[in-house]
């Protein structure tokens, strides 16, 4: 025997996991260009050499959506054109793109359009396993419409709806879509802090002109109440508070589930991103195995996401918390079912985060003399 050396490189799946978060797909019509195209953008795009010079709600609410975002943003778009559907067009993004969220500015009417947007999110999870969600909006209030009448017709197409991928926003002053894109594709937050979040801001654009309807009562916070409690996503002002903010990202969720709140959803689809190549990478591997010392292996490689999910940074003092908090012992489960097939659950854990703060003020009568 004649001696062999050889030498393997092995790959222990250490670098950097694929990431689409705040990256977002605008879909719609009125484009004067490109009408059909996949078009990339960012800050320093020129709106009118890719999307046209003339006024058009695409145009209007990818604006917003920059003007929101910040700094680093970046987004895709593809100008519909007349006779193209939105579902079309995600298909077609589909092959070439990968987007955290598909931003539809076209208005609905009907609950079956929202219905067909989750069923096109679960069926792109399903061909591509890509979690996304959809961010759809209503048409504005017309001039023939009391607020009342304008809140009913919303809350009509949004009731009985079980849509956990769908994330409606109601139009009132006009720009509404593409302000919230904007501000969830803000790279200066996460993917686990609220809309709601007061301190990233208050919103961008023309919002100090409260809108009237038809008998001249000018726009309050009851009928925005109103259409939050129908599930539209909308914003709100504070008395005697500066500036005007949004309220909760309502998914169409069922009453007591876990994504009622954009937040939640957007935790959980980033982790199912980040796990999905790690799980790919042990297909048929035995270093993966029921023994015990794999299956500590195992813990330790599948919480990889949790753990980077969750660091925090410290400044002066404060710690701004990561995504989600630390993975506990218990946050990976690892289950065979049969011997060739394994189960792992993962738990991931957001950190409280108040959305109604009540200060109690007592006054204290005692004579200290």
């Amino acid at each position: 025997m004649l001696g062999r050396v050889q030498i393997n490189n092995l790959n222990l799946i250490q670098g950097p996991l694929p990431s689409v978060e705040n990256y977002f797909l605008f879909i719609g019509r009125g484009a004067g260009k490109n009408e059909g195209a996949l078009v990339t953008m960012n800050q320093q795009t020129d709106l009118a050499a890719v999307l046209g010079s003339e006024d058009s709600n695409l145009k209007k609410q990818v604006a917003a959506a920059r003007l929101n975002a910040g700094q680093n943003w970046n987004a895709c778009v593809i100008p519909l054109a007349a006779e193209a559907t939105w579902a079309e067009a995600v298909d077609f993004a589909m092959e070439r793109v990968s987007v955290e969220a598909v931003v539809v500015t076209d208005p609905v009417t009907s609950a079956s359009e929202l219905e067909a947007m989750q069923a096109k999110a679960e069926s792109i999870m399903a061909k591509y396993m890509r979690p996304l969600f959809f961010i759809p909006c209503s048409r504005g209030p017309l001039p023939t419409e009391t607020w009342g009448t304008f809140t009913a017709a919303l809350a009509a197409i949004t009731q009985g709806l079980a849509c956990d991928q769908v994330n409606p926003v109601a139009t009132v002053w006009g720009a509404e879509l593409g302000t919230y894109a904007g501000r969830l594709a803000n790279s200066a937050v996460t993917v686990a802090d609220s809309p709601m979040r007061v301190a990233t801001g208050a919103l961008v654009g023309s919002w100090a002109e409260r809108p009237k309807d038809k008998d001249g009562r000018i726009l309050d916070m009851s009928v925005l109440d109103a259409l939050d409690k129908a599930r539209w996503s909308v914003p709100q002002w504070y008395p005697d508070y500066p500036g005007v903010y949004w309220g909760d990202g309502n998914v169409l969720d069922v009453p007591g589930g876990d994504f009622q709140t954009i937040e939640n959803l957007r935790v959980v689809q980033k982790a199912m991103r980040s796990v999905y190549p790690l799980a790919v990478a042990r297909i048929a591997d035995r270093s993966l195995n029921s023994t015990p010392a794999s299956m500590e292996a195992a813990k330790m490689y599948f919480a990889r996401p949790l753990r980077e999910m969750s660091r925090s940074r410290k400044v002066l003092g404060q710690v701004f918390p990561g995504e989600i908090e630390p993975p506990a012992d218990d946050a990976i489960g690892i289950t065979w079912p049969t011997k060739y097939s394994v189960v792992i659950d993962m738990t991931v854990r957001p950190y409280n985060c108040p959305k109604s703060i009540t200060c109690n003020i007592l006054l204290d009568l005692t004579n200290y003399g």
